[in-house]
C-alpha cells in the first residue's frame, strides 16, 4: 500500500506543478484539464484548468487538481508536506528553492531531532516541513 498527497488548488494548479518540479526535479508524468474530458466535459469548469496533474521525483508521487467550482475552495488546511532529506546541503537548497516568495515561520534551523529542520508557507499557500535528521 502506498499513501500520497493530493493537493487541490484554486486555478493555481499548473503553475505550482512547474515551480515543484523546477525546486524538486523529477517529471510531471500527467497533467490534463478539464476541457480534456470525454463527452461534454466538466460543465461548470474552466477549461484551462487542471484536471488531474502527477510529479514523480525521487521515488516519490505528488497529484494535484483545481478544485471543481461545486466545491468552494477553502485553503489548504491541517496539514503540511513533510519532506526528508539526507543533507545539510540538500535541506538548505530545497528550502531556499521552495519557501521563495512564500511565508516562512520556523527558519532553517537545528533542532534537537535535526540537523536541519524549517516549517513555510509556499508562494501558492501550501504549508511544508523541510526535515534532515541526525544521525541515529
Amino acid at each position: 500500500m502506498q499513501l500520497d498527497p493530493y493537493l487541490m488548488f484554486d486555478g493555481t494548479c499548473e503553475a505550482a506543478f512547474n515551480f515543484y518540479r523546477q525546486c524538486l526535479g523529477g517529471e510531471i508524468v500527467m497533467m490534463s484539464r478539464y476541457g480534456e474530458a470525454p463527452g461534454e466535459g466538466m460543465p461548470g469548469c474552466n477549461p484551462d484548468h487542471i484536471m488531474h496533474a502527477r510529479l514523480e521525483f525521487d521515488g516519490r508521487v505528488l497529484m494535484a487538481s483545481d478544485n471543481h467550482p461545486d466545491y468552494p475552495y477553502e485553503g489548504i488546511k491541517g496539514c503540511s508536506m513533510s519532506l526528508n532529506v539526507a543533507s545539510i546541503g540538500e535541506a538548505e537548497r530545497v528550502f531556499n528553492a521552495l519557501s521563495e516568495n512564500g511565508k516562512v515561520s520556523m527558519p532553517l534551523q537545528e533542532t534537537f531531532w535535526a540537523v536541519r529542520f524549517a516549517m513555510f508557507e509556499d508562494r501558492f499557500g501550501v504549508p511544508w516541513m523541510v526535515n534532515c535528521e541526525k544521525a541515529g
